[in-house]
């Protein structure tokens, strides 16, 4: 998830489209966060560990 983030993040910052640059940060949070809750030990949708 982070990883698709940053794509289209840089996608969307080199092409000038701002909902690609939108969805892009929005994933990058979501994906950072659930990242932080599953190394410090947090079921993360029903798995003990988030990769």
């Amino acid at each position: 998830m982070i990883a698709l983030g940053l794509i289209l993040l840089v996608i969307g910052l080199l092409a000038g489209i701002s909902i690609l640059t939108t969805i892009g940060v929005a994933l990058l949070v979501i994906g950072a966060v659930l990242w932080v809750l599953g190394a410090a030990g947090h079921a993360v949708g029903g798995r003990k560990h988030y990769w």
